[in-house]
């Protein structure tokens, strides 16, 4: 290389050389030139350190791609964009340049050209500069205006992958249509663009669309200036979390733009290559990224779920209706299950002496027109007087909405909504239709059907004891037939349970209002004199411990199957705590309340200690604390105050004995682990949970995974509320889409040999003389600290 030059120009080129190289080496550099070159090994860093571009290989792949990611946080967690999706360097012999044409340029180590910005603008060749700003934006501009947006020749926010940012800007522009401004990854392993878009639909009032392979998979809710009506989560959350604006730019033409108030805080919005939307937020504490919403949840957020003319509320599984005056348009596919065909009219339209339903809380269907009509009076009567308008809404902030034909993707929201008015002809107004099968009784609170007790008796065979199927925390639960052949599961309330007609009222009314495939259904109930009974789908399988702590039936349940479990109740958990129409703290989460059905599919059960959350409350105390030991938290259990952290808590303990095979109360005994909760640590500890997995899983199971479950079961058990994680976070952690924050050590134990058994009221003293604290897994009730 240096052949013909001399030693002593030799040794000083080598000196200039060297420290040339030591001096970019040692300094962070944030900009390239043309001439310049970033080799794969070397990075960019933005100035302020949060952004750093580079080489990468996602996942499992071997590929090299050029991308941008936060620098604090790991790589494969915190990837926000991607060059050369489309097509990877084979080997780490990648290049990126600003070649001749002032272009930005990937190259292999043949020179190949992978990639190029191709801007589109004149480009400068001898004075381009290619900046990573501070906002994460890769930005190609001459060197008298480096950094600036405005002037840029191209730039990585205008060329955006499956992550959103603040201080992006997407178009909003009803000329130029649907703005598919975000798409996901192929895979985990695999950055080119997958089946899901993210962006804007401009017709009307916009919204923000998940698209699938362009169709419509969820939408927002269209924009009233604060919020998009379809998330009414943005109620109550602060600007933090949304800083969202449409604002009219200096091109003259409309952009969302994103910029929350805390600045500092590392924010995101990511479409996961599986099409759910998230929105991410950096814990720098626990370094991990805690999801603060996503979407689509399962049910109704599924766009169109309930076909034409059908209306959802968010539940799971999905169940639709009909809008009044509507019936299904297939009867044998509603009785199916298949609501996609939608409805259709039972009377048809006469253009006059029609009148409008009012449905309230709703997310307004899609495909609206916007009228210039400023006043709801007004808008009525141009709905009333067009013959082809089918329904309209009011909304603060938008204005008239009319809709023309087909009513698609509404749903009734869990709280907020707009008022929506649909047209039906004046036959069908004011009748009122009763559900057959079931006569109902004038209780206003009660929205359930209604059991005389014969019927209940007949089906339980006067409540024969062969038809016992257990004890619940307040009273038997029987196995019964109706008249329909229908199997269910009676719960009778028993005199001496505790549970008093507060506690079955707020069973009844809780339950009736919750959907989800992973929590029992109620079918109805029946009040008669003394007697208090609730009747439940049928669960084959009866209890998890009926499996989990048997010692010739827990083979049953092999790994994949209590790998589901867990998953299941996870996602019921986050159901009641933020997805369902109330928020709910269950305060008895345990493995007796988990029922499964004839697949092994898990449910929640048991909600007459069940608390509601009002608005934007976290926290609420009591001088009652009802629960079970064993699975209660430290502040609930010794401080009477309970939130969501306290059933995480009980979601900890019951993630561990389902690995383990093992009760959390069996280990008082042991001299070395006097608890479930010490038993996992140590575990967890020297294996990261693998020794912990129940033997008869050993040939099923998967150490990944068990050591995920144990290091999630962990986290939830940690001693301070603020450190465990929301069910949303484990949810994801669970699914394997983040790293795993390092759990500390829990001291927390309840032992039987510090208890004292005299601050306990037990549900029956004459069992409380029997049992032993730690021996408790009934509910009991502590009074009056």
């Amino acid at each position: 290389m240096f052949t013909g030059v001399n030693p002593i120009k030799r040794f000083c080129f080598h000196s200039v050389y060297t420290l040339l190289f030591l001096a970019l080496s040692c300094s962070a550099v944030n900009q390239i030139t043309r001439g310049q070159s970033l080799r794969d090994g070397d990075t960019l860093l933005s100035v302020d350190d949060k952004f750093e571009l580079g080489f990468f290989s996602p996942g499992i792949s071997t590929s090299r791609y050029l991308g941008i990611w936060y620098h604090d946080a790991a790589e494969a967690d915190s990837l926000i964009w991607v060059a050369n999706r489309d097509r990877p360097v084979p080997d780490r012999s990648g290049v990126l340049t600003v070649a001749g044409d002032g272009n930005l340029v990937i190259s292999d180590g043949n020179g190949t050209r992978i990639w190029s910005s191709n801007a589109t603008a004149r480009v400068e060749s001898n004075d381009t500069v290619a900046l990573l700003a501070v906002t994460g934006n890769l930005i190609l501009s001459q060197n008298d205006t480096v950094g600036d947006v405005d002037r840029a020749f191209w730039q990585s926010f205008a060329n955006p992958t499956d992550t959103y940012l603040p201080n992006m800007r997407v178009l909003v522009d009803a000329a130029v249509g649907e703005n598919h401004a975000f798409s996901s990854w192929r895979s985990a392993d695999d950055p080119s663009p997958g089946n899901f878009t993210l962006g804007v639909d401009p017709r009307g009032a916009p919204q923000i669309v998940i698209w699938e392979n362009g169709n419509r998979r969820w939408r927002s809710g269209q924009w009233n200036g604060l919020i998009f009506t379809g998330v009414p989560s943005m109620t109550t959350l602060t600007n933090f979390q949304y800083g969202f604006k449409l604002t009219r730019e200096d091109d003259g033409r409309l952009y969302f733009t994103y910029n929350p108030a805390n600045a500092s805080a590392l924010l995101r919005f990511r479409i996961g290559w599986d099409g759910i939307e998230e929105q991410l937020r950096w814990n720098e504490s626990r370094r991990i990224w805690d999801v603060l919403q996503r979407q689509p949840e399962e049910g109704c957020e599924n766009y169109g779920s309930c076909g034409e003319f059908g209306v959802c509320e968010r539940n799971d599984p999905l169940v639709c209706n009909c809008l009044k005056g509507f019936v299904p348009k297939s009867e044998e596919e509603w009785r199916q299950g298949n609501w996609s065909g939608g409805c259709i009219r039972r009377t048809e339209l006469l253009c006059g002496g029609d009148g409008f339903l009012k449905l309230s809380g709703v997310n307004v269907p899609d495909s609206s027109e916007f009228m210039r009509v400023w006043d709801d009076g007004e808008c009525s009567r141009q709905c009333l007087n067009n013959c082809s308008c089918t329904a309209y809404s009011f909304v603060n902030g938008i204005g008239c909405l009319m809709w023309k034909g087909k009513v698609v993707d509404l749903q009734v929201l869990p709280f907020a909504g707009q008022d929506f008015y649909l047209r039906l002809a004046s036959t069908e107004l004011g009748v009122t239709y009763v559900p057959k099968g079931y006569s109902e009784e004038p209780d206003e609170s009660l929205e359930l059907p209604m059991f005389d007790l014969e019927s209940i008796e007949i089906a339980t065979d006067s409540f024969n004891t062969d038809n016992l199927l257990g004890r619940g925390g307040f009273g038997p639960v029987y196995k019964g037939k109706l008249p329909d052949g229908k199997v269910v599961a009676i719960k009778r309330l028993s005199s001496s349970s505790g549970q008093g007609a507060n506690e079955f009222k707020n069973e009844i009314m809780l339950i009736s209002k919750l959907q989800h495939r992973n929590l029992v259904r109620l079918l109805g109930c029946c009040i008669d004199k003394l007697e208090k009974i609730l009747v439940y789908e049928y669960m084959p399988k009866k209890s998890l411990d009926n499996y989990l702590f048997d010692s010739t039936k827990k083979a049953e349940l092999d790994w994949p199957t209590r790998f589901n479990i867990i998953h299941g109740v996870a996602r019921g958990l986050l159901y009641l705590h933020r997805d369902s129409c109330l928020r709910i703290i269950h305060r008895d989460l345990k493995v007796s309340n988990i029922l499964l059905d004839e697949k092994m599919n898990p449910k929640i059960s048991d909600f007459g200690l069940a608390r509601i959350f009002e608005g934007t409350q976290d926290l609420a105390s009591t001088h009652k604390v009802v629960g079970t030991l064993g699975y209660m938290s430290p502040e609930y259990l010794l401080a009477g105050m309970f939130s969501e952290k306290s059933d995480v808590f009980s979601f900890g303990v019951l993630v561990l004995e389902i690995v383990s095979g093992r009760k959390t109360t069996s280990f008082h005994y042991e001299e070395h682990h006097p608890s479930l909760l010490s038993y996992a640590w140590r575990s967890w500890d020297e294996s990261r949970g693998v020794d912990m997995a129940d033997e008869t899983v050993a040939e099923s199971s998967k150490p990944s995974e068990v050591s995920r479950c144990v290091n999630v079961g962990l986290l939830c058990v940690q001693d301070h509320a603020s450190d465990r994680p929301t069910m949303a976070s484990v949810l994801s952690m669970l699914s394997g889409e983040t790293s795993l924050p390092r759990p500390t050590k829990p001291t927390y134990t309840f032992q039987n040999k510090t208890a004292n058994p005299a601050i306990f009221n037990a549900q029956s003293s004459s069992s409380a003389e029997k049992w032993s604290i730690n021996d408790l897994t009934e509910s009991i009730i502590v009074e009056g600290r």
